[in-house]
């Protein structure tokens, strides 16, 4: 039976005390949900890494955050999308994550405010981040990130891209992502309650981001995309969480690459949950990780 780490047992008991009697973002009202999900957030965003400059800016028309290492490179720079269910979250929510990504990877980082589901269900998010992308300065070398439903978001906008025939980003960095709509793989049945992230939660967020007839289209359930296209993805950095619902969906995409020749990076986080490098100031397993992608994105970006 697989359990939560030590230390990540020890952050769901301080959750259960502190969130107690709290609604889950989905059975409130949009905006009520969105503020749950920042003041939710806050207690990652404590003892953040210092930064060279960390400032907001207005990116293609969007309120972003651009965060710059002490220790940058001076060559590379990473577009960030942020997860929260296509519907919540923000840059300031992921501020912590952001600052962690940039330090470990040696290189700025851009988290854009991206429109949300259920007002803005799809295309828009993605459009959003296509118009993010065509907006970055070409003085960088670009690469792009995510978490959850960002790394969705991520990998739909390479698939956009492919398809328009565009410049692809140097490489990309995916994180516990959402890739399909299948809610009876082997993870979604075995973490059906969670702790964290459950299957009634994601079938909640698909609702407010997709119909059910747009979930077998690749730009919204990238499983669904070609091997053909798949081939043609510059390289790729994925992990998964053991006790997250969405782990099969990491595990099937990665199953995919291997298949037609790809041997991308896919790191089995063990012990933790979903979102669980959120918690990078309190979870050690969270701090291993941006370790990880850092070593493994300074050997895709040589």
């Amino acid at each position: 039976m697989r359990k939560p780490s030590a230390s990540m047992q020890s952050i769901l008991e301080r959750l259960a005390r502190e969130d107690a009697g709290l609604p889950h973002p989905t059975d409130v009202a949009a905006p009520h949900g969105r503020m749950l999900a920042l003041l939710n957030n806050l207690r990652w965003n404590e003892n953040l890494p210092k930064m060279a400059e960390a400032r907001t800016v207005l990116h293609a028309g969007m309120p972003s955050r651009l965060v710059v290492p002490e220790n940058d490179a001076g060559s590379d720079a990473i577009l960030h999308v942020h997860g929260g269910g296509w519907a919540f979250c923000s840059p300031a929510t992921h501020e912590g994550a952001a600052r962690r990504l940039a330090v470990a990877c040696r290189a700025p980082v851009l988290t854009i405010d991206y429109r949300l589901a259920p007002e803005h269900p799809y295309p828009c998010g993605l459009e959003d981040c296509l118009a993010a992308w065509e907006a970055c300065e070409p003085d960088r070398r670009w690469s792009i990130a995510g978490d959850s439903a960002g790394a969705n978001l991520c990998l739909a906008l390479m698939l956009r891209l492919l398809a328009d025939g565009r410049d692809m980003p140097a490489a990309a960095l995916l994180f516990y992502g959402v890739y399909g709509a299948d809610f009876e793989t082997e993870s979604y049945v075995e973490q059906a309650e969670g702790p964290g992230l459950t299957r009634a939660g994601m079938r909640a967020y698909w609702n407010l981001y997709a119909l059910p007839e747009q979930r077998a289209d690749p730009l919204v359930a990238p499983l669904c995309a070609s091997d053909p296209d798949l081939a043609r993805l510059p390289p790729l950095y994925l992990n998964s969480a053991e006790l997250d619902p969405l782990r099969s969906d990491t595990e099937l995409l990665v199953a995919r690459l291997r298949a037609i020749g790809r041997s991308d990076r896919h790191d089995l986080c063990r012990g933790v949950i979903h979102g669980f490098m959120q918690m990078g100031n309190a979870l050690p397993e969270a701090q291993i990780a941006f370790e990880r992608v850092g070593e493994t994105f300074r050997e895709m970006t040589p």
